[in-house]
């Protein structure tokens, strides 16, 4: 029982205040912004959470709870499910016992990301129902639904939110009588879970009338309304663009889509016909102009000036008005930079005087692409500055080739830089390949998270530690060195200097601990001696 109060919570802290309300058996995902602080809040309050290696794990431990009857609770940001796709894909065809809740938090405007890419498509693409909550309240509220929804039909259920969603606070009043749910136990039916040909054949079937079964219902479902006002212009919104309508035309008739795939066709169709003129105003891409235009309903959409950035309720008034928007301007700000005594800043700072070509990779360290260092060449996505910069190597004279490095955090390499390393010991250039392991002992840039290499668990209690050179040596890399840069020690630009003019593979292990970090870092390590005294007066 939860007593009826007013709780003021961002929406990630209302997702995880709900999955405990629920009895969720196990919250797994990777951090990353916006979506760090759900799995953080969920352990917090007394829900079981754990990071894993990267989102495609996460997911497929999910899915595992979910295939014994149990709930899961998968978050990740827009990107990790990219790396999560496969595993999305499939179990969409198998579907799940218990019930399984993905969240996916999207960043338009791009606030810490590489990319606006808006992840209803994935809905779509995937075939998984798929929910869009607008503030607190909602994310608390389409969390519940999501799991109901997906143990009634058996399907993994996306909920999609945004930055502003995901981090901005309201009121969420939490719900009573909700049921905790005890895992149903494991039912053998590999007919069902195991994707060969012949079974997934019908599988798809399964999926696609489950897709149908949901249509249905999502014409009459409650998250899906119309409020009628003047009906000269009537506006199709959905998520954070749902408040912005509200504060930007207040009188105006608007059809609010909470649950978004698969669409209420009829519905919409429905408010279309009672209003003489329709919009829809939608942050990101045109995914529900695009959807209501191929059915065959007459609506107008945005100006593709809109489609970058988030959205605010000037842009929305402009949007309504059509009125096409000039390219926005970057406000001044000072730029973001490495912390002062980083071990990043010797780092770069070599890189750049030795005329280094530097494959870089996700995290703080990508900032060596800023003034004063210009030191990072290429960033792709997570993992990637391995396998770019052995293509670099590859295909560029012997004297360019010998000035390819690539640089990668500890999370980052554990994540997904491990088979970019696979692939530089099967595939070895001629000239070898040199890669820099930033080692800070932890996940800097998303908040000082934990990840498998620390040690330690999501809430900080210790765990098995992934060593990583003995990982390195495993793999088959002979020439591996640690290091611990310093200022006015020159051993780390000799080092690499000399791994440079090698024509063999190096990796150059340089680590110390995050100065953000160390404190908690001493504090976590003087927990574990007394823990470790405790036990031994035991004995």
């Amino acid at each position: 029982m939860v007593d009826e109060e007013k709780l003021l919570l961002t929406g990630d802290e209302a997702v995880g205040l709900a999955a405990k309300h629920l009895g969720v058996a196990l919250g797994t995902g990777y951090p990353g912004t916006p979506s760090t602080e759900i799995l953080e809040y969920f352990s917090e309050i007394g829900g079981k959470a754990q990071w894993s290696p990267n989102e495609k794990v996460a997911l497929e431990v999910g899915i595992g709870v979910a295939f014994a009857g149990a709930r899961a609770l998968v978050t990740m940001k827009h990107v990790g499910l990219n790396v999560a796709s496969d595993s999305l894909f499939a179990s969409a065809y198998t579907g799940v016992y218990g019930g399984l809740v993905i969240v996916s938090a999207d960043d338009p405007g791009l606030a810490s990301s590489q990319n606006e890419q808006d992840n209803r498509r994935y809905a779509v693409s995937a075939g998984v129902p798929m929910f869009e909550p607008s503030d607190s309240q909602e994310a608390y509220d389409f969390t519940i639904a999501a799991f109901e929804l997906s143990e009634k039909w058996q399907i993994p259920v996306l909920l999609r939110m945004t930055m502003r969603v995901c981090h901005s606070r309201t009121i969420v009043i939490p719900k009573k009588d909700l049921t905790s749910k005890n895992p149903l136990g494991y039912v053998k039916d590999a007919q069902t879970r195991v994707l060969i040909p012949a079974y997934a054949r019908f599988a798809h079937r399964r999926l696609r009338k489950k897709l149908g079964e949901l249509k249905e219902w999502s014409e009459d479902c409650p998250f899906n309304f119309s409020i009628f006002k003047d009906k000269s212009l009537g506006i199709i919104t959905s998520g954070i663009s749902f408040v912005h309508t509200c504060e930007a035309e207040p009188d105006t008739s608007v059809l609010k889509l909470g649950f978004t795939y698969p669409l209420p066709i009829k519905k919409i169709a429905e408010f279309v016909n009672q209003v003489e003129h329709c919009i829809v105003v939608e942050e990101g891409d045109p995914y529900l102009y695009e959807s209501i235009r191929a059915s065959g309903i007459n609506v107008d959409g945005k100006d593709e000036s809109y489609r970058f950035g988030e959205l605010n309720v000037e842009r929305v008034r402009n949007i309504i008005q059509k009125k096409p928007e000039s390219e926005r301007k970057i406000p001044p700000g000072k730029p973001p930079q490495l912390c002062d005594g980083c071990q990043y800043r010797i780092v770069y700072d070599t890189l750049s005087r030795l005329g280094c070509i530097v494959s870089g990779d996700i995290g703080c360290y990508t900032l060596g692409v800023l003034p004063p260092f210009n030191a990072m060449d290429t960033c792709l996505c997570m993992g990637a500055s391995i396998g770019v910069g052995l293509g670099l190597r590859h295909s560029l004279s012997e004297e360019k080739a010998r000035k390819v490095v690539s640089v990668i955090g500890d999370s980052t390499f554990i994540h997904s830089g491990i088979t970019g390393l696979v692939e530089m010991v099967y595939n070895p250039p001629p000239t070898g390949h040199v890669v820099i392991i930033l080692d800070n002992q932890t996940t800097a840039m998303t908040g000082l998270q934990e990840h498998p290499g620390t040690g330690r668990k999501l809430n900080h209690e210790p765990t098995n530690r992934v060593v990583i050179e003995d990982l390195v040596k495993a793999i088959g890399v002979k020439n591996l060195h640690i290091v611990e840069p310093r200022l006015g020690s020159d051993s780390f630009e000799k080092l690499l200097n000399e791994s440079l003019n090698k024509e063999e593979l190096t990796v150059i292990i340089a680590r110390r601990p995050c100065l953000l970090a160390s404190k908690k870092l001493k504090k976590y390590q003087r927990c574990e001696d007394v823990k470790k005294e405790v036990n031994r007066e035991k004995k």
